[in-house]
């Protein structure tokens, strides 16, 4: 008998039994049930936690037909808090303690995600080129909800004509595009993305507004202040806890007196960071919780609205995840990368549909108060 024979023979047991507090079933029917490939997948799964769970499925040790399913009862039986997740535990240590999202280090995650190609993106997020949370308000369709989130922030934001917008991180430049054109303001974008800052180049000539390849902590940023509107829309993900002040101070010191800013943000309470995402999905990457945001902008920014739109994200990623299964079935995609991108998709839906996970936050603040109080936007 082999090693990994002999251990499964041993491990396969316990994870019956740890899996059966999920409601999930080894080699059972259930479409959230685990088919199990190999009998490596034990030893992986019940040594490195979601690192070794996450690396099995990419490595085609285990199968299942709804990963987001079982990924929500796996979360739900807070498993996380019986099964030892000793790379999780490292990982956020040292993002404690360390500055892993240093103006050195920042260039890592738009490398290893960002700059993939854009080809995949635009076949999965379609012509909104929108990488972030939409608001199915008054839609089911994705590319509808994405114009509804953008002028949802617009809104928000007050925004009007002859105002001097900031959206830091950017991404392909639909933000941008959307506030010059529709509301006819200056938008000036920064992003880290050489792939993102080309594709959104391209897509914004023509009209008055511009992206810049820089960090939000460059002195060029500070040079092209005041604004009246600033917003971060999934980019306060990749700052990390050690930066919060500082990004804050950031913000402040390039608004107008009585600007607005506006940050939309995936947000967690639980666990701010996730080994198998950092690894392979987002280097360096970062949860707030509410303790964060409200004690970074403390004596800097005062809150006026926070908007949870939770279940939005959700339905975003398996929006996502559709269009991402239509295009790989005709991109002959590599095997693995196709499996970590699938499992991406659908275990961060789970995230976001378990209500004690993942948030989605749209923050508003403002330098001093808004005269008369601020109307929230819904």
């Amino acid at each position: 008998m082999s090693w990994s024979a002999a251990s499964a023979t041993v491990l396969r047991p316990v994870a019956e039994r740890l899996l059966a507090r999920a409601g999930v079933r080894l080699d059972g029917d259930a479409p959230w049930d685990i088919q199990v490939n190999d009998p490596r997948f034990f030893a992986r799964a019940l040594a490195q936690g979601s690192l070794g769970f996450g690396e099995s499925y990419m490595e085609g040790f285990w199968d299942c037909d709804r990963i987001d399913e079982l990924a929500v009862r796996l979360l739900r039986s807070r498993l996380d808090e019986v099964v030892p997740d000793v790379p999780k535990r490292a990982l956020l240590s040292a993002s404690r303690v360390l500055n892993l999202q240093s103006v050195a280090r920042a260039g890592q995650v738009a490398r290893a995600h960002y700059d993939l190609g854009n080809e995949l993106f635009e076949a999965m997020l379609g012509p909104s080129m929108v990488y972030s949370c939409a608001c199915f308000r008054d839609t089911a369709d994705l590319d509808a909800a994405q114009v509804a989130k953008m002028d949802l922030i617009c809104d928000k934001l007050g925004l009007r004509a002859g105002d001097r917008l900031l959206d830091v991180g950017c991404g392909f430049g639909s933000l941008l595009a959307h506030a010059a054109t529709r509301f006819g303001c200056e938008a000036i974008g920064i992003t880290i993305s050489r792939e993102q800052q080309a594709y959104a180049a391209s897509r914004l000539r023509g009209t008055t507004a511009r992206v810049l390849l820089l960090d939000y902590r460059s002195d060029e940023l500070a040079r092209l202040g005041p604004f009246d509107k600033i917003a971060s829309v999934g980019m306060f993900e990749h700052v990390g806890a050690t930066n919060y002040r500082d990004f804050f101070g950031v913000v402040r010191r390039l608004l107008t007196e009585r600007g607005l800013f506006l940050l939309h943000t995936v947000g967690n309470d639980h666990s701010p960071t996730d080994a198998w995402l950092n690894r392979h999905i987002f280097p360096n990457g970062m949860l707030p919780s509410t303790v964060d945001l409200t004690r970074a902008a403390r004596g800097l920014l005062v809150l006026e609205d926070w908007h949870n739109l939770r279940a939005d994200y959700d339905r975003t990623l398996l929006a996502w995840h559709e269009r991402f299964e239509r295009y790989a079935a005709r991109a002959e995609l590599p095997r693995r990368f196709y499996r970590m991108w699938r499992y991406y998709l659908l275990s961060m839906a789970a995230g976001f549909r378990d209500g004690g996970r993942n948030q989605l936050w749209q923050v508003v603040l403002s330098k001093h108060g808004v005269e008369g109080g601020y109307r929230s936007v819904r």
